[in-house]
């Protein structure tokens, strides 16, 4: 199994938290880092680091070519269309807040409608309300069925005419759901609306296809597929970028600038404005690297045997609530202990060196769809073995043995 071979690649999995062995369950939050990622991330601050698009010296030349060979190595793992829609930015968050502002405050309508799903983190969700608001627009929800799939048959009646754009995530942080964003785009551009997909729980764990799924939006972050923090992605349409304003402004991404008024650069960089992340960016493009050497398809195969395993344990345990479908999932895992609140449960799981996730997870909307204030969340990745998945079960029963 994949989990074993790959931990020796991941020097904090040695560590011990309140004396037990790590056991890191939060990668939906953020994953750990490879020795490549953290030894090719010091390696060019150490030797080859300088801003980058500005200086003709030997070391900006450098940092400048690193730079854009990320950019290269991001737009082929993720099958980019065209190379000048690879947008660098913060990360998830700020790509959509990029598109609701420059796309969605430019070009959707008083009258129009933005459909979303119950399910969005609040990262594609608020964004678009301030955008509706701001112009006029209506918000439409996709209903979520009760096994946690999204109801296709309501997603084709609230796609109509007068659907502007439909802001969806891939793969669900809290319920696991993926959902069929390739149809759902197909939906979408029958009527002329345009598609924002949320990949931040995606692209870390499947292998992902733009020219397949044919978005016209495309973002997620580099945290949580291995690379450092501070540095994300958005993919646009080149054409659909080329008509939208600047979200930031300042150095790079101008053209000219007169005291009256500026003009703006070509892509990407009108949307890359000041100094980028270069460092991050650099280890970024080292995380694509390590993870193309193993395989996305390798890392889907055995996150879902790990789901699987994690699924049936927990439904196993008397009253454990589990959420979301039961196959055909991402990687993460939101249940509820009876009697126990999901952060006393993770409180005590920390005391037995387990670390999980509990909150809202910042989808405070899907919770009371739920009916609950919060849940536990595990998260998998390609390194967890089964025996983590074990040792959260063992835990959970500590837990509850403490609270008895």
């Amino acid at each position: 199994m994949l989990g074993r071979d790959v931990r020796k690649d991941f020097p904090i999995l040695n560590i011990k938290v309140n004396g037990k062995p790590l056991v890191y369950l939060d990668s939906a939050a953020s994953s750990q880092k490879p020795f490549a990622v953290l030894e090719s991330y010091c390696k060019f601050c150490e030797s080859r680091y300088a801003n980058v698009h500005r200086g003709i010296h030997t070391l900006g030349e450098a940092a400048t070519g690193d730079y854009e060979e990320a950019r290269r190595a991001v737009a082929e793992f993720i099958k980019a269309p065209a190379l000048e829609g690879v947008i660098f930015t913060r990360g998830t968050t700020e790509s959509i807040n990029l598109v609701a502002t420059s796309y969605g405050k430019k070009f959707i309508k008083h009258g129009q409608a933005i459909v979303l799903t119950p399910m969005e983190h609040h990262a594609n969700l608020v964004p678009w309300q301030l955008a509706a608001h701001a112009v006029g627009a209506e918000l439409r929800f996709i209903p979520i069925k009760s096994d946690g799939t999204l109801d296709m048959i309501e997603a084709r009646k609230l796609i109509d005419a007068k659907a502007a754009l439909l802001a969806v995530t891939h793969v669900s942080n809290v319920l696991g759901t993926i959902n069929p964003v390739g149809e759902l785009v197909e939906l979408a551009h029958k009527v002329g609306a345009k598609v924002l997909i949320d990949g931040a729980q995606s692209v870390p764990h499947m292998a992902v296809s733009l020219r397949e799924l044919n978005p016209d939006f495309f973002a997620f972050s580099g945290h949580k597929m291995l690379g450092p923090t501070g540095v994300g992605v958005l993919y646009g349409r080149p054409e659909i970028l080329n008509d939208m304003d600047p979200f930031l402004t300042g150095g790079e991404m101008i053209r000219e600038v007169f005291l009256d008024h500026a003009t703006w650069n070509d892509l990407p960089y009108k949307f890359e404005a000041g100094t980028p992340a270069i460092s991050e960016t650099i280890g970024l493009s080292s995380a694509i690297r390590y993870l193309t050497a193993i395989g996305m398809d390798k890392i889907e195969q055995h996150d879902q045997q790990l789901t699987m395993h994690a699924l049936e344990k927990l439904l196993a345990e008397p009253g454990v609530e589990v959420y979301g479908p039961r196959t055909h999932r991402g990687a993460v895992v939101s249940f509820n202990v009876p009697g126990v609140h999901p952060h006393d449960l993770a409180a005590l799981l920390d005391r037995e060196g387990v670390a999980i996730r509990a909150g809202h997870h910042c989808c405070q909307p899907l919770m009371r769809w739920l009916d609950v204030s919060a849940t536990a969340r595990a998260s998998m990745y390609l390194y967890n073995t089964t025996s983590d998945i074990d040792a959260l079960v063992e835990a959970i029963r500590t837990a509850r043995a403490v609270l008895a």
